[in-house]
């Protein structure tokens, strides 16, 4: 072989050393957590509780979508996914095929948003079941396994809510996580529950992002947009998309791989112990959905320590930060956000 062959295949096998690293990792991660495993993991990698000034049930970003092509050429499935706030973690999840996800906030309340919805997929067939079980009301008759999104939210919309049908969902939460996977909820969490159950059905698939409380503002995307939001090409690729992204998040839940824990970016001991059990199974980030928490780290100079928890994450050069840039910086009062990837370094 000649000097110059040998220098063809040493560029090719570089452009794919990041792929290929990811894939061929040995790492140890199990294929499931114990109910008492996924517990003391989620505990043992929490912060005390913060606050911030909403509650943020449901995300804002409606073009979260538009960056999962290029995110799909970048990171390959079968690695660890960390993300914040609510339900666009599972979108992300069930684009990338992760096999653990960690999703961090500084709030309880976020841990106890999701372990609702560990609950509510473990409990539904399919996705007109779970959004039925997650709104409130009874499903319509009709929809059929191809509905897209939107077909399921319109025909959602013209159905009243049902207390009877909430009470009985809300039962079957509370049976679930507590008798079935005995997690040791306290009062504080399963009262959140009940209200955060409670905001959905209320509000509907009309739901929004508020700042401040739950219920939402007119400028902002309802539930009911952000799942039937697609990319840039006009793909629908939302976890209530189609059946096969529905199952494979429940798949993921009834595994106990997705694990919500309090933490804060900047804290001193979240993303670092996170960093440690990946480390300890010989796995790597594939990609961290920051949202804009980064906007805050900087206003509250914490910027620092963020990165320092960042640079203790293990990660292979394909790692990848997803990351919700407001459209008019100079101006925060302008709603909306572009969703943009970058390398997963701190600068």
């Amino acid at each position: 072989m000649t000097r110059r062959v040998l220098v063809a295949v040493a560029i090719v096998l570089a452009s794919v050393a990041p792929g290929f690293g990811q894939t061929s990792r040995a790492d140890m991660l199990p294929a499931r957590l114990t109910d008492q495993g996924f517990w003391k993991l989620l505990t043992d990698l929490s912060e005390p509780n913060g606050t911030f000034r909403s509650d943020n049930l449901v995300s804002n970003e409606i073009r979260f979508q538009w960056v999962l092509p290029e995110l799909l050429r970048t990171v390959r499935s079968g690695g660890v996914y960390l993300g914040v706030g609510p339900e666009q973690n599972f979108t992300y999840i069930a684009a990338l095929r992760p096999k653990v996800a960690f999703i961090l906030d500084v709030r309880r309340g976020n841990v106890d948003l999701h372990l609702m919805y560990k609950a509510l997929f473990e409990l539904s067939a399919d996705r007109a079941d779970f959004v039925s079980r997650l709104l409130s009301r009874r499903r319509p008759p009709g929809l059929t396994p191809g509905a897209t999104a939107a077909e399921i939210f319109t025909e959602f919309a013209s159905v009243e809510p049902n207390e009877a049908f909430a009470m009985e969902t809300l039962a079957a939460i509370r049976n679930r996580l507590v008798t079935q996977h005995r997690f040791p909820l306290n009062g504080e969490d399963l009262r959140r529950i009940e209200e955060i159950h409670r905001v959905f059905l209320l509000a509907g698939t009309k739901i929004q992002y508020s700042p401040y409380g739950s219920f939402g503002g007119t400028v902002q995307p309802s539930y009911a947009d952000l799942m039937a939001a697609t990319d840039e090409m006009g793909i629908a690729r939302s976890f209530l998309a189609t059946e096969q992204a529905f199952a494979f998040v429940k798949d993921l839940e009834r595994r106990n791989l997705i694990l919500p824990v309090v933490g804060n970016f900047a804290g001193p001991k979240t993303l670092r112990a996170i960093g440690g059990y990946l480390r300890r199974n010989r796995a790597a980030v594939s990609a961290f959905y920051v949202s804009n928490v980064e906007e805050y780290l900087r206003q509250d100079s914490t910027w620092q320590a963020f990165c320092g928890n960042v640079a203790a994450l293990p990660t292979t050069p394909a790692s990848t930060f997803i990351r919700a840039i407001r459209l008019d910086p100079l101006n925060p009062a302008v709603e909306g956000f572009a969703t943009r990837l970058s390398p997963m370094r701190c600068e």
